[in-house]
């Protein structure tokens, strides 16, 4: 359509620009790429050199850049944009994104998220049948969510198995009155069994801290999956204790690697086809995204200025805690903060001047 005669793809991340070889990427090669899983051109953690990444754009003749990540990759080609603009140089750039956590703000939703709540659905039934083959069975499943529950809270809702759902903005404490512990014997003592949903960035206020980073620069997290199996086993261990089987599933990397749905093909080819025009119509840093249903333009400072959160005192997450019975964890052990979440949906347009 618009006579391009090269595509160059990076491998390896932002380290790739100046650090490994391109890919040539053509038709016959990038033909059936929707139907696998994970990333031809590879990914990697850090290695955001900003100068050395448009020092490689420059040198290569490059005059569009695509990139396509999540949170944390937009804020990197936010970077590349600013430095770009101070050369002066006439190079566009736009970004895709791509995340199962769905914590980029503004969007309606990210490329993979659908993807990973249909696939969790998976682990959630496993758990579901083990908890229900044993006596006062418990099925534990951990799910992605660094910072937002939005997979755990849609999977949640989807499957209606569950009778817990744990995530990182809403704080939990395990015993005394209205703890988890209370309402896990609760629970096993009118069904039999129970499933509980924890995201991997739910209660880390209870481990104990971590000072370490990623190569991102992303905090690591304690495992709090192990975590919790662990307290809960120990917890009904004790005299006059039912005793429980508990079953801990972790499906968190199977989830990412499967390759994306029927819904994920068409979002992800809406994006990338608004994401060209957007381009060659003569704008720049700016990510591409459905807002209230609409192909729009966000400009980059947008959708970097903070994460989108599940907000606790909206009316989804009132529909989970009807459908699971789950208590809401408020409690004189929990400091809960109201999350302000992301409610503002302005869309703004950069023009490539």
């Amino acid at each position: 359509m618009y006579g391009v005669t090269k595509v160059l793809g990076i491998d390896g991340g932002y380290r790739g620009f100046y650090a490994k070889n391109t890919i040539t990427l053509t038709p016959k090669l990038t033909n059936d790429i929707h139907k696998r899983g994970g990333t031809i051109l590879g990914t990697s953690r850090g290695g955001h050199d900003t100068m050395k990444i448009v020092d490689s754009i420059q040198d290569r003749g490059v005059n569009q850049v695509y990139i396509i990540g999540g949170d944390g990759t937009l804020k990197g080609a936010a970077v590349i944009y600013e430095e770009i603009r101070k050369r002066g140089l006439k190079v566009a750039v736009a970004g895709i994104p791509k995340t199962i956590d769905n914590d980029i703000p503004v969007i309606d939703r990210s490329f993979g998220f659908d993807t990973a709540v249909e696939e969790a659905q998976r682990a959630i039934n496993a758990a579901h049948v083990e908890a229900g083959s044993a006596e006062n069975g418990i099925g534990l499943v951990k799910l992605m969510g660094r910072y937002s529950g939005f997979i755990a809270m849609y999977a949640t809702l989807a499957s209606r198995d569950v009778d817990c759902c744990l995530i990182p903005e809403s704080p939990f404490y395990l015993e005394g009155k209205g703890g988890l512990f209370e309402y896990i014997e609760k629970r096993i003592k009118e069904n039999g069994h129970m499933v509980i949903v924890i995201a991997e960035g739910a209660g880390q206020e209870l481990l104990a801290e971590k000072n370490e980073q990623d190569a991102s620069g992303n905090k690591l997290l304690q495992d709090v999956g192990l975590w919790i199996s662990q307290r809960i086993r120990e917890n009904f261990a004790k005299p006059n204790k039912i005793p429980i089987t508990l079953k801990y599933i972790d499906p968190t990397y199977m989830i990412r690697a499967i390759p994306s749905n029927a819904a994920d093909n068409v979002y992800c080819t809406l994006l990338a086809q608004s994401c060209v025009h957007g381009v060659m119509a003569g704008y720049t840093g700016f990510t591409s995204g459905l807002v209230n249903g609409r192909q729009t333009y966000i400009p980059f400072h947008r959708v970097i200025e903070k994460q989108n959160n599940v907000v606790i005192t909206d009316r989804m997450w009132a529909r989970l805690l009807s459908s699971t019975n789950q208590p809401s964890f408020i409690g004189p052990k929990c400091g809960c903060v109201e999350n302000a979440g992301n409610t503002d949906n302005d869309v703004k347009e950069t023009k490539n001047t």
